[in-house]
């Protein structure tokens, strides 16, 4: 299974990118746990200094801004 982590406070930027994710992750159909994390304190203590933010498996993907659909699909399959 593949842990992936979405950064964000909430903003329209933040739930873009998770709209994204899912698009992705449903159309690779691969089994994937998906989080929103909103907490300052957790963004703080992993270092997240930029919104919307992607880490999957604990590994910083994308961040300050939202990739597209594409762009997630070859992060998720390990091309990027």
């Amino acid at each position: 299974m593949v842990l992936v982590e979405i950064f964000g406070t909430g903003c329209a930027r933040c739930k873009r990118m998770n709209r994204n994710v899912e698009i992705a992750v449903g159309d690779l159909e691969i089994d994937a746990e998906i989080r929103k994390i909103e907490s300052l304190d957790a963004m703080i203590e992993r270092g997240v200094m930029l919104t919307p933010a992607l880490y999957v498996d604990g590994e910083a993907k994308v961040v300050g801004h939202v990739p597209c659909v594409e762009d997630i699909k070859q992060i998720l399959l390990g091309e990027k």
